[in-house]
């Protein structure tokens, strides 16, 4: 199973960016994928997790900011964050628990920048 993350990128504070990431494999079941992040000198958390039945938790600090959505027959995840702040910088990665067979395996995307800067 690989995950593709996209989006990111240089936003002006006050702006809005879109995350996606898709799950591509064979004979798997995503039972929660969302996205984490990590800033400079910062443990990884998480933002925004989405599970497959729909239900969503977020960080309280993107709360009201961000909305966390998904196609399920697409595999495919998404984030669009609002009212981007400079705290909201970091390389931000796509996380999935999957489900293969019997085996739980939580897997990563690559990172992806997001700079919230003037």
């Amino acid at each position: 199973v690989q995950l593709q993350a996209s989006g990111g990128g240089l936003v002006q504070p006050g702006g809005s960016l879109r995350l996606s990431c898709a799950a591509s494999g064979s004979a798997f079941s995503i039972v929660h994928m969302g996205w984490y992040r990590q800033a400079p000198g910062a443990q990884r958390e998480l933002v925004a997790r989405i599970t497959s039945g729909g239900g969503a938790n977020y960080a309280d600090s993107v709360k009201g900011r961000a909305t966390i959505s998904r196609d399920n027959a697409k595999n495919t995840v998404y984030l669009q964050m609002n009212s981007l702040k400079p705290e909201d910088t970091a390389v931000y990665y796509c996380g999935a628990l999957i489900r293969v067979r019997t085996n739980y395996s939580h897997y990563w995307g690559q990172g992806t920048q997001v700079t919230v800067s003037s």
